[in-house]
């Protein structure tokens, strides 16, 4: 895939650099900057395009989504510092106070903006490891587990082999299932205060990896249970009840728009009001199920 850049303006980058330190601006600096962040989101996109080919439009989009914003923020950013000099440019002496401080909250907006863009990073992170949440409602939500089971099994067995290759050679030098970048981020891992124990993957990523693994697979046995299913309809004496299992909601459907007292004791259940399936609804769940049975108790009270 093509990668997109978006244009950094150097001159405002050089003018704001001025407004900020006395030493020389280096030509194209920013732009480099720029460039070699947006390089890391299409690294990872190519990674989910080389392993995922199923989501690699998903991701080429949220990288380019990424290189767009973000360079947005960066020329911002040089907007911002242009508001008004550093005190230490401009000199104590009628120092304009209240334009700084205007100055100052907009760098914080940015800054809180920049943080925001770093979330696609982690949206294409999540998709290349398998931690993206799947809505159970998706239309290929069972592959899509499927594939995150198999993407966290393969983890678990790359986690364990460089622990094992690390255990035998007391080096990551050479480690077959790692990449030369896999290796220099461990190594640096490796060195800092929280990584207690002499192993490249520590006890705790290899044992909540293992839960998510169960989790994941156990729910994909109930949603396979649940889709071959038919969807089933019956009436009670308040509503309609839908089953719903190919968009896995349990549906209440109501004759007229039920009266206040009682929209929110649906609500209390878990019920919301879908105005695009016209009817309340949850995600069909036995804990859906268990709220059904005390809805119905509920409103057989209120009518009684």
């Amino acid at each position: 895939m093509e990668r997109k850049y978006y244009t950094i303006d150097e001159k405002a980058a050089r003018q704001a650099q001025g407004m900020w330190s006395f030493s020389d601006y280096v030509t194209g600096s920013k732009t480099a900057e720029y460039k070699q962040l947006v390089d890391k989101a299409y690294d990872l996109a190519d990674q989910v395009a080389e392993e995922k080919p199923d989501r690699a439009e998903e991701v080429y989009s949220l990288a380019d989504r990424y290189a767009r914003k973000l360079a947005d923020n960066f020329n911002a950013d040089s907007r911002i510092n242009l508001m008004c000099p550093s005190v230490m440019i401009a000199g104590p002496a009628n120092f304009p106070v209240k334009k700084k401080e205007k100055q100052n909250r907009a760098a914080e907006r940015n800054h809180q903006e920049y943080q925001n863009i770093q979330k696609y990073l982690e949206k294409i992170r999540k998709i290349l490891y398998g931690s993206d949440i799947i809505k159970s409602d998706d239309k290929d939500a069972v592959e899509k587990l499927q594939e995150k089971l198999d993407s966290l099994q393969k983890r678990q067995e790359q986690m364990k082999a460089v622990n094992a290759y690390y255990r035998k050679h007391k080096t990551l030098d050479g480690c077959p299932d790692l990449s030369p970048e896999d290796i220099e981020r461990l190594k640096q891992a490796m060195k800092a205060d929280w990584h207690y124990q002499d192993k490249p993957y520590l006890s705790f990523e290899l044992s909540n990896n293992n839960q998510n693994i169960h989790a994941t697979k156990a729910r994909l046995e109930r949603l396979k249970a649940a889709k071959e299913k038919e969807t089933t309809d019956y009436d009670t004496e308040h509503f309609k009840v839908v089953e719903n299992t190919e968009m896995m909601r349990l549906q209440l459907f109501f004759d007229g728009k039920p009266d206040v007292e009682i929209r929110e004791i649906v609500k209390r259940n878990g019920f919301k009001w879908s105005p695009k399936n016209e009817c309340w609804q949850r995600q069909l769940t036995g804990n859906a199920k268990y709220s059904l049975k005390c809805l119905i108790k509920q409103l057989d009270q209120l009518a009684g």
